[in-house]
């Protein structure tokens, strides 16, 4: 749990400053949970520069509460919670100062967004929160007041979640989160998780990733790690002492991010995928004639295919549609071994290539239509997808051929350049099942929303 927070004060001399306003939104990595936002009587003047930077004046101030009046709300909302600031510091030390003043030992862990921000998004010209904000398409209203600023910063922080591949932040806050006890853990675990699209993240007790996966419904697969009796399960269920997770919005990030974060984290229960998940490809070869044969075959890690399958079957039932979709013909597909003209010619649902009716070139524009569609090699495009939340949009870049990474941008945000889409993407690996899971999905998701980049904007 974390409370993410923005403080505001008089300015003047160090640790002689006065709060005059504080938000804090308890946020469970996910959504708010809780909020307290109010103004405070600081009983001190605010330095005139201040009053021109935040719009709180003197006035404004008179019948506000003191500190001392909201310093129990302040207590319970960031209880057992991990304080978040855009710098960080300087909010942590106001409220120690000011609970100090009161003869209370105010200790909270603390993590900076500006700090987390120069790690997981590197090169921005500036990490002031409002030009960092307005770079990634973060919607900022109120700047300067606490609760515009610390809205913000939840939204940050959750870009943040997403871009930490590595997954220290979410170490850290299992490390540190209370015990649950053995007899009602899993129930509890259990109870906490929603039933959503996502990555998920079995813990142990040291806060260590022992096991990753993904699933269109996380409470669902979740159930099912803790009720099989496979002696892999059983031995999670001894392990595990806390569940995290992160939303996706759509299957195909979950995949990804699967796919990515085992390889990264190397959990010690996930095994599967050290072996690739695909084991059959679609193949061009083109015969003396110069038309183009399609073909499957098993993966070849020294051969260049179009797109991946998961078995036989799955490919075989895909190069089927793919012939009658195109009308190619089922001998040049390899769906037909016989002598003579293939099947689909006797019923006049093949062009008749194979019988000498139809020429190369006819033929083979229809089989680079299939190669455009089903492979991505030498493209620039996003794919654009489901978000997490309604107002949200996932993004998938591909350069050059080369998957790049996911983001999530908001409805009322123009993806108009390659610098803004930089930005907001969380760069990932683009290995061979990286490639074959999109392609995959691409295949079977043939309603998805694809924008052709110009890499020159």
């Amino acid at each position: 749990m974390y409370a993410i927070l923005d403080i505001e004060t008089t300015g003047g001399k160090y640790n002689e400053e006065g709060i005059t306003e504080i938000a804090v939104y308890k946020f469970d990595g996910h959504k708010v949970v809780d909020q307290f936002i109010s103004l405070v009587n600081p009983e001190i003047p605010i330095q005139p520069f201040v009053v021109g930077l935040t719009g709180i004046n003197n006035e404004m101030l008179r019948n506000a509460p003191k500190f001392f009046e909201v310093a129990k709300r302040i207590v319970e909302i960031t209880e057992d919670a991990i304080l978040v600031a855009h710098n960080a510091k300087f909010d942590y030390r106001i409220l120690r100062t000011e609970f100090g003043r009161l003869g209370f030992d105010f200790e909270r862990k603390s993590l900076c967004t500006v700090e987390l921000s120069k790690k997981l998004i590197p090169g921005q010209p500036s990490y002031s929160l409002g030009k960092l904000v307005r770079s990634l398409g973060i919607p900022l209203s109120d700047r300067h007041r606490a609760s515009g600023d610390a809205q913000a910063t939840v939204k940050l922080f959750k870009m943040l979640l997403a871009k930490d591949s590595d997954k220290e932040i979410l170490k850290n806050t299992v490390r540190n989160a209370p015990r649950l006890q053995m007899d009602t853990k899993l129930v509890q675990l259990l109870d906490e998780l929603p039933s959503i699209t996502g990555v998920y993240y079995l813990h142990n007790a040291d806060g260590d990733i022992i096991y990753i996966g993904k699933s269109k419904n996380i409470k669902k697969r979740v159930n099912q790690h803790f009720t099989s009796e496979n002696r892999k399960s059983l031995e999670i269920q001894k392990e595990v002492a806390s569940v995290s997770y992160e939303a996706t919005g759509n299957e195909l990030n979950a995949l990804l991010k699967e796919n990515e974060e085992v390889k990264r984290n190397k959990p010690k229960y996930n095994k599967a995928l050290k072996r690739s998940i695909f084991s059959h490809a679609l193949y061009q070869i083109r015969d003396k004639d110069g038309f183009i044969h399609l073909r499957i075959g098993k993966i070849d890690g020294r051969k260049k295919y179009i797109t991946a399958f998961a078995n036989l079957q799955q490919a075989r039932a895909a190069l089927e549609n793919i012939q009658q979709e195109y009308e190619l013909c089922q001998k040049f597909t390899g769906l037909h071994t016989g002598n003579g003209n293939c099947f689909s010619y006797s019923i006049k649902e093949c062009k008749g290539a194979c019988a000498g009716q139809e020429n190369v070139l006819e033929y083979n524009e229809r089989v680079n239509q299939v190669l455009n569609k089903y492979s991505y090699e030498n493209q620039n495009m996003l794919v654009i997808d489901r978000g997490r939340e309604l107002d949200e949009k996932s993004a998938l870049l591909v350069e050059e051929g080369e998957f790049k990474g996911i983001g999530y941008f908001n409805l009322n945000y123009q993806l108009n350049n390659m610098e803004i889409i930089k930005s907001i993407i969380t760069p990932m690996k683009s290995d061979r099942d990286a490639q074959q899971i999109i392609q995959n999905y691409l295949r079977k998701n043939n309603r998805l929303k694809i924008i052709h980049l110009n890499t020159h904007d």
